[in-house]
């Protein structure tokens, strides 16, 4: 909505959106752009809507608006749109689009694969429904919004400013603008905007305030002239050159998996941590999504860009970009089952100069194969940018690959998508004009798949398939149970897991439908907590005869307790206890024995319910583990 709002204006708009009902299986997200366009429209603002967003879901290999959250399970990509408008066609403003978990094996199965191709087609598909949802509010608003109140209109500066500004450093600006490196090229800049402020100050007093606004304004129009006549960028390179890339794993000692990631002056460390997936992020959302294995967590400190500033709570732009890699990402990791582990992935902004987020894509990638993640694929990401103008009496667009921070300052589009070398995975756009066509934005796509496919080429060259596991990494395997031996396993109070936790200093983690997730620091002891499990819920019943080397677990008058597994003990009555003492009476059991003795022993009876009677094994003879 942000474009749609008249240039100048400094009133604060606030729009409340709130969910007053709601269907559990229904999106509401898209409801809320049309219900902000609405009511902007509504409140008689200098607004140029309206503004209509349609979610458009591939199921079946058609494109179905407003699916729902049961469609949606079937759906290869998932696309949300949001245009206006513009003549005869409909105008392009905002897209957040994402393949789905189940992309890869719905593919499998038949469905078609979301190449550019098809993602352009459904932009295409949701023109229909962003024509009808405008032409609704359009009918609204004619019988029932306020009139467009007068509103103050502040410009940055005035023309007389521009003129001057224009006259008294064209010529050197245009020339610092052509230096390729970032920081040489800011010095220069910087030394030119405090020469011209010191000269134009005394002609302007009191509008000093103007000057570095018009100085702003003047760089803009010469970077992107030089874009459309010269087709030559901020940096010295062509619309679809990509910066110096490397790529690099293994770069943090004791972390699960590392990796840094470059390309140009852009710089981002990726760090993957595994654990048991009881640390999984538990939600609590209007959407049905109740927990969450895969967390991505993105970080941009003020040093990235040479700058002081405040660390800590993440703001709204590193929770957007963290978002975004995570859907990017999501398609491909490997399922519950195949990887058993909750996954969080953190990626840092170490250096910044364009597109961090889809820097993070890659060395997220390239972390969580280095942490031993069996990814599907490995995925890329690149932000394309737009340069659009009047060139005799058309409008001109031109696509960049690989924007700069300048040029996504100067330039008209931020679109960023990422992918493996077959699809698309998520891609973002967000403009500054009213809306581009969607055939411009086909075409970045495609711009966009030949970056992508040579950044992956470079990841390739640092890693291509998953390392082996880091030995400072939870080993967790998983057994199925029969659901009604849970409470057997869990025990009373939490006695049996709780002991075999103590016992194997394995972690345990049991599902509702049976499955249990067994975590330790090695293989062993996984397994240790394995067998002790399998005793309980997957036991072959006792027979009389058999030899276990026991353990004491309790004391009575009558006898001693003895535990054969986890959850099976057997009762050494006290005459049996005189046969291992020649036969004397014993007075107290404590005498001869303590809880936690290891004792030898026999399978002597099975009474009717299952109670286990117990002998001592008096000869040398092997125990039964």
């Amino acid at each position: 909505m942000r474009p749609s709002f008249v240039k100048g204006l400094r009133n604060e708009v606030q729009v409340v959106v709130t969910v007053m009902a709601l269907n559990p299986d229904h999106m509401y997200d898209v409801v809320a752009i049309n219900a902000a366009s609405m009511s902007t429209q509504l409140a008689g603002l200098p607004f140029s809507g309206p503004i209509g967003g349609v979610r458009v879901a591939l199921i079946s290999g058609q494109w179905v608006a407003f699916p729902n959250h049961s469609q949606l399970e079937e759906a290869v990509f998932d696309m949300v749109v949001a245009g206006r408008v513009s003549g005869d066609d409909v105008a392009i403003m905002m897209v957040e689009a994402e393949a789905t978990s189940r992309t890869i094996e719905l593919i499998k199965g038949g469905a078609p694969t979301p190449t550019e191709e098809v993602v352009a087609q459904g932009l295409d598909a949701s023109k229909p429904f962003i024509r009808a949802l405008c032409e609704a509010q359009a009918k609204v608003a004619k019988s029932a919004a306020k009139p467009t109140g007068e509103f103050p209109i502040f410009l940055d500066y005035q023309d007389d400013v521009f003129t001057a500004v224009s006259d008294a450093v064209s010529k050197d600006l245009a020339k610092a603008l052509t230096i390729a490196g970032k920081q040489e090229r800011e010095t220069e800049t910087d030394r030119l905007s405090a020469s011209v402020k010191e000269s134009l100050a005394p002609k302007f007093e009191g509008r000093e305030k103007e000057i570095p606004a018009a100085l702003r304004s003047l760089t803009k129009k010469l970077v992107r002239q030089r874009v459309l006549r010269d087709k030559i960028r901020i940096d010295g390179r062509g619309l679809r050159d990509i910066r110096p890339l490397s790529a690099e794993v293994e770069v943090v000692p004791r972390v699960h998996g590392s990796a840094i990631f470059e390309r140009g002056e852009t710089q981002i460390l990726g760090i993957t941590t595994l654990n048991m997936l009881k640390m999984e992020q538990q939600l609590d959302t209007l959407n049905p999504e109740n927990h969450k294995r895969y967390m991505h967590n993105y970080n941009f400190p003020p040093y990235s860009t040479g700058e002081t500033g405040r660390v800590g709570t993440p703001k709204r732009r590193e929770i957007g970009h963290g978002a975004l890699a995570e859907r990017a990402l999501i398609p491909v990791l490997p399922t519950r089952e195949e990887f058993p582990y909750a996954i969080r992935q953190v990626s840092e902004a170490l250096g910044s100069n364009g597109s961090t987020s889809m820097g993070s894509v890659c060395a997220s990638t390239l972390a969580l194969f280095n942490a031993g993640v069996p990814l599907r694929a490995p995925v890329a990401g690149i932000a394309m940018g737009l340069i659009s103008d009047d060139v005799d009496g058309k409008v001109e667009y031109v696509a960049l690959t690989d924007i700069l921070g300048a040029e996504d300052a100067f330039g008209d589009m931020d679109f960023k998508v990422a992918g493996t070398r077959e699809f698309v995975t998520a891609l973002q756009l967000d403009t500054k004009l009213d809306g581009i066509p969607a055939s411009v934005l086909a075409g970045a796509l495609h711009q966009a798949k030949e970056a992508r496919l040579a950044i992956l080429d470079v990841m390739a060259e640092a890693i291509d398939s998953p390392d082996e596991m880091s030995p400072f990494a939870p080993r967790i395997i998983s057994i199925k149970i029969p659901v009604d031996q849970i409470g057997a396993v869990i025990g009373p109070k939490g006695k049996i897991i709780n002991q075999i936790q103590d016992e194997t200093g394995a972690e345990i983690s049991i599902e509702d439908d049976g499955t249990i997730y067994i975590g330790a620091t090695d293989g062993p002891k996984a397994e240790a907590a394995r067998a002790q499990i399998n005793a309980i819920a997957n036991p072959q019943m006792p027979e009389v005869g058999e030899r276990y080397l026991g353990t004491v677990v309790k004391l009575a008058a009558f006898g001693a307790f003895i535990s054969l597994l986890p959850g099976k003990d057997g009762l050494l009555h006290v005459s049996q206890i005189r046969k291992m003492h020649g036969g004397k009476r014993i007075e107290n059991l404590e005498e001869v024995m303590k809880v936690g003795d290891k004792i030898q022993v026999e399978i002597g009876e099975i009474d009717p319910k299952g109670k286990l009677s117990l002998v001592p094994v008096l000869e040398d003879a092997p125990a039964s583990e």
